[in-house]
């Protein structure tokens, strides 16, 4: 039988994003055995163009992904989008051609929130795909609320938990120094100037510990001037980015995940973390408090309160039996729950729901 094809809007695939992440482990998972997985570039990651360009793409992007459905025979068009004005406008645009074109369409939000970006047009376009898809619980109460005829599925996102599992993990010393670190860009809006006040207003309440920045942007020359300014020299580590087994290794060498982002969606690298058994510190924004409970898996803490972060390193690094009971659940916690086989099982069924053929038999 002739497997149904589905258009993956997304990035470049070589591009540095949650999104990316996302459309690669569809691409990777037991998903593509059911359905002929096709990938259709959105945005400006990984190409090379001027202003003019990016004018000419948005102009006659929708076309082309008219041109790719029906080259295809697409029976499904599935949208990563976000709730920010950008991404949008632009993805509204895919959504009506895909309808125009007779497709179904999966229209998953992976960041923003109805909440704040939602306007009465915004409202109502949510009624025009054939199934909304959302990371958190909170979320898809929002957008029922919003468009109460519509399908609406709260799907989280899943991780190949086996490569940050594979290594085993020593007890947490007790007078050995808090080992923290953040994985990801560099960036505003990530907590990261209040993550090195935090360390700096720790360590002058005698707390060991130690930060390891994962990855590169535009925030890391302030980052590393904050750190001299503030005498942090020798308690923090700028390695760059890393990827694969290095990650993993990484993950398996700290204690905590310092993430006090000021919006989210689903972080990867909080479930790349809890499945390495690295404790999250992090704010209750996006999905994280569907993957978090405060005290059993990690630490909540306000967005933009250093003091808050501090509290919290002081409480880790002086609890280390907690410590290394939080790091044992959150493992079991990710593995059960966040993925990848899961994600695919989850769209696979959303998947056959959608077309007009049954499943095939999984025995077969």
């Amino acid at each position: 039988m002739k497997r149904p094809v589905v258009l993956l809007l997304g990035p470049s695939r070589e591009a540095i994003s949650g999104v990316t992440t996302h459309v690669n482990a569809l691409f990777g998972s037991r998903l593509a055995a059911h359905f002929e997985l096709v990938h259709f570039q959105v945005g400006s990651e990984g190409r090379q163009e001027g202003a003019l360009g990016k004018l000419l793409r948005f102009v006659t992007s929708p076309f082309a992904l008219a041109s790719a459905i029906v080259r295809h025979d697409a029976e499904l068009v599935h949208i990563n989008t976000s709730l920010n004005a950008k991404s949008y406008w632009r993805d509204l645009a895919y959504l009506v051609v895909a309808k125009l074109c007779g497709a179904r369409v999966v229209y998953q939000v992976h960041g923003g929130s109805l909440a704040t970006f939602g306007s009465s047009f915004v409202r109502w376009s949510a009624r025009l795909p054939d199934v909304v898809v959302v990371l958190s619980h909170a979320e898809r109460d929002r957008f029922r609320a919003a468009a109460p005829a519509q399908l609406v599925e709260a799907l989280p996102n899943g991780i190949d938990c086996q490569p940050y599992q594979r290594y085993n993990r020593a007890l947490p010393e007790r007078d050995a120094p808090l080992r923290l670190i953040y994985i990801g860009r560099l960036a505003p809006g990530k907590g990261l100037l209040e993550s090195l006040e935090a360390l700096r207003i720790a360590r002058t309440r005698g707390v060991a510990a130690r930060l390891v920045l994962v990855g590169s942007g535009p925030e890391e020359p302030r980052l590393r001037q904050y750190v001299r300014d503030a005498g942090l020299v020798r308690d923090v580590t700028f390695v760059g980015p890393a990827y694969g087994d290095v990650k993993a290794r990484l993950l398996s060498q700290a204690d905590v995940l310092v993430l006090p982002s000021y919006s989210e969606g689903l972080p990867y690298s909080l479930l790349e973390a809890m499945a390495a058994g690295v404790v999250p510190v992090v704010t209750p924004v996006g999905a994280i408090p569907d993957v978090v409970a405060e005290g059993e898996h990690g630490l909540l803490v306000p967005p933009r309160d250093a003091d808050a972060i501090a509290i919290a390193i002081e409480r880790l690094s002086k609890d280390k039996a907690a410590l290394a009971r939080m790091s044992a659940v959150c493992r079991k916690h990710v593995a059960a729950a966040y993925s990848i086989e899961r994600v695919a099982k989850d769209f696979s069924e959303l998947y056959w729901g959608l077309c007009a053929r049954p499943a095939p038999n999984p025995a077969r």
